[in-house]
């Protein structure tokens, strides 16, 4: 987890230079070997429905029982939100937002500029997410640009899952595996449970903040992409540490982290409404 990119020219600029932009994953850009067999990725695993921030990446998002009338939802990292950094224990919840967001389909290709009404939610602490809720209804996206938006998964993800990370910043995808959970990950202030570590293949590079990871078999969002530890560092910022049940830490450089997203289905009611008082939202409360 990084400081989230100045602006589109600046990235491209750094990326022509051959230097690692700064957000939130590792600053090594050329994906490096892994000792895990990566299985094919389906062709359906495109672009469409991811967007770009003017720091990040993310994807129009709707919950198995959103309906094509409701306001349709764009999730990224707590990290993104264009009011920096939240601190721990820190929730944003329903505030007004103007953010814009550009839509892409299959190929990468931009078609279209999305607008928030609101900053439904977003947070650093447990998790590292923000949602937004648009100006427009899932009915009124698919019916201009022909594009649906992508399921959240109502279950954990399982160890082994072909993944892929899907960033609409920089137009790349990143296809590795899920090795296992960490049942803390800590980086500088900030401490999240039971993150997703990927295998070493998904070596995704900044601006790749809050892109969908995808499961292959099933199409759906499983997490969020959000951090890694770049110069094998303990607990520091952009170099998060592992910290297991008896508190024993781990460093492993090179590896790269997300968030995962089924717990955010609970917590979102009738109308794409957050509510955290719904039975099985474990969302932080502000």
């Amino acid at each position: 987890m990084k400081k989230p990119l100045v602006g589109a020219l600046f990235a491209v600029l750094l990326l022509g230079a051959g230097v690692a932009p700064a957000t939130a994953a590792t600053g090594h850009e050329a994906a490096a070997p892994t000792a895990v067999k990566e299985k094919a990725r389906p062709k359906a695993v495109n672009f469409a429905g991811t967007v770009a921030l003017s720091n990040c990446s993310g994807s129009v998002v709707r919950t198995p029982d959103s309906q094509p009338g409701d306001p349709a939802l764009v999730l990224s990292n707590g990290h993104c939100m264009e009011s920096g950094f939240p601190g721990p224990g820190e929730v944003v919840f329903d505030q007004p937002s103007t953010r814009s967001f550009t839509l892409l389909n299959a190929s990468g290709s931009g078609v279209g500029t999305l607008r928030a009404g609101k900053i439904a939610y977003g947070t650093m602490t447990d998790t590292d997410i923000s949602v937004y809720e648009l100006t427009s209804t899932y009915a009124q996206i698919e019916s201009t640009y022909g594009i649906k938006a992508l399921e959240l998964n109502t279950a954990h993800p399982v160890q082994g899952t072909a993944i892929t990370v899907v960033s609409g910043y920089w137009k790349r995808t990143y296809a590795c595996n899920v090795d296992g959970f960490v049942y803390r990950l800590k980086e500088g202030e900030w401490t999240w449970k039971d993150s997703v570590r990927y295998t070493s293949a998904c070596q995704t590079i900044g601006g790749t903040s809050g892109s969908p990871v995808i499961d292959n078999a099933t199409g759906k969002v499983v997490a969020v992409n959000n951090t890694g530890n770049e110069d094998g560092q303990e607990c520091t910022d952009n170099n998060p540490c592992e910290v297991d049940e008896s508190g024993n830490v781990t460093v492993r450089e090179g590896i790269n982290y997300a968030q995962q997203t089924y717990g955010i289905v609970p917590c979102i009611g009738t109308g794409n409404k957050f509510d955290l008082d719904r039975p099985g939202c474990a969302l932080p409360k502000p």
